[in-house]
């Protein structure tokens, strides 16, 4: 059988080549026909993972790693940004609820009378000394020129008695008596006591006549001016207001939660509204005490004690006083004005890099989160 079928290979490569010679000497017809190969050979196959293949998918799957980095990176700077985030909301000490005061000097008269002059607007700058309104000074010119010539008359008595003691000492016991040298004494000394009480009225009246001259206390803005010529005013009864621009300050009404991260003398940065540059100040003082509305007595002279209460449950704020020690130009002073107080210690403002302030600030939040929040040391004396 072997045999059989190696002879038909051979007639049949015999016959393939007989004909391709055929119609090689035929120059009019050429007849193209299969080479049928032996059974023998091997068939042709491509290989199966060509150079190709292999480069495109060892692409996929860098492709496919680097996507889950990409994630794993996002999702881990996701987390610590709202680490960070969740630490400066609910622990920094800052506050929005931050507002200027002032102090405020109420200018009364000394001396009653009519208002004969206004030497002021309103909103107007005044320094320390200048007149703001005159009293009519009739009355107090009267006062004083009676009580000089009062004094006068007194200083003249009392010339006279001393000399009548004197004589009186220089005599002998046979021209007077003990007696009378003593009552002349006391008589003397009785009228230099009324010169002194004539002097003091003299003083008295001069300083009242000054007095219808009303200066200003303070450096200040004159405000909500309600006066006007013709008005009488009251001795003792405030009649004009003047805030005092040397005595500024800021209120930060800080979180009880926030308390432990506020010391005395940090740098603090009053953002207010309406102006990008901020304020620049310290902390001065922390309030010891605010009102506690239980603690109000009933009828019965027992706490009153309110039962409600709530879930949630939100922080007591505490004023922080803030002294001002630097104010952007172009940045008025008002009181009453609303800001952001941020609170920096010594060390954070300091720092130059971006960087350097953001490791540190993720470091302390990390801190915070693993052993708690913990008072920062010597900032709030346990005594004073």
């Amino acid at each position: 059988m072997h045999g059989a079928s190696q002879d038909k290979a051979v007639d049949r490569e015999e016959v393939g080549s007989k004909s391709l010679s055929d119609s090689t000497d035929d120059d009019t017809s050429v007849e193209l026909r299969p080479i049928v190969r032996a059974k023998s050979e091997p068939p042709l196959v491509p290989p199966a993972n060509p150079p190709a293949a292999q480069g495109s998918g060892i692409a996929r799957v860098l492709l496919s790693m680097s996507r889950r980095l990409a994630t794993l990176a996002i999702l881990l700077v996701a987390v610590l940004i709202s680490l960070v985030v969740w630490d400066q909301y609910v622990v920094a000490p800052w506050t929005r609820n931050g507002r200027v005061r002032v102090q405020v000097a109420s200018v009364a008269p000394r001396v009653s009378g009519q208002i004969t002059q206004l030497r002021v607007s309103d909103n107007q700058f005044v320094h320390k000394g200048d007149v703001l309104y005159q009293i009519e000074p009739f009355d107090f010119d009267v006062a004083l020129r009676l009580n000089k010539a009062l004094l006068e008359q007194r200083e003249a008595d009392s010339h006279v008695k001393e000399l009548q003691s004197e004589r009186r000492n220089q005599l002998s016991e046979l021209s007077t008596s003990r007696e009378q040298q003593q009552i002349f004494e006391g008589s003397a000394r009785q009228a230099k006591s009324a010169v002194d009480a004539a002097r003091e009225q003299v003083a008295q009246a001069e300083i009242n006549r000054k007095r219808t001259e009303i200066r200003s206390p303070v450096n200040g803005y004159v405000t909500n001016l309600l006066l006007r010529v013709g008005d009488y005013a009251h001795e003792g009864v405030s009649n004009m207001t003047i805030v005092d621009t040397d005595s500024f300050w800021v209120d930060g009404y800080f979180e009880e939660t926030k308390l432990a991260q506020v010391c005395i003398g940090d740098r603090a940065e009053v953002q207010l509204l309406g102006y990008s540059i901020p304020l620049v100040g310290h902390v001065t003082t922390i309030t010891r005490g605010i009102s506690v509305s239980n603690a109000a007595p009933g009828p019965q002279g027992l706490p009153n004690v309110d039962p409600i209460y709530t879930w949630v449950r939100l922080a007591q704020r505490v004023p922080v006083r803030i002294a001002i020690d630097r104010v952007p130009s172009g940045v008025p002073l008002v009181s009453g004005m609303t800001g952001t107080v941020t609170l920096r210690d010594e060390s954070q403002a300091t720092e130059r890099t971006w960087f350097y302030r953001a490791m540190a600030a993720l470091g302390t939040s990390l801190s915070h989160l693993i052993s708690g929040v913990s008072p920062r040391p010597g900032c709030i004396a346990s005594k004073t």
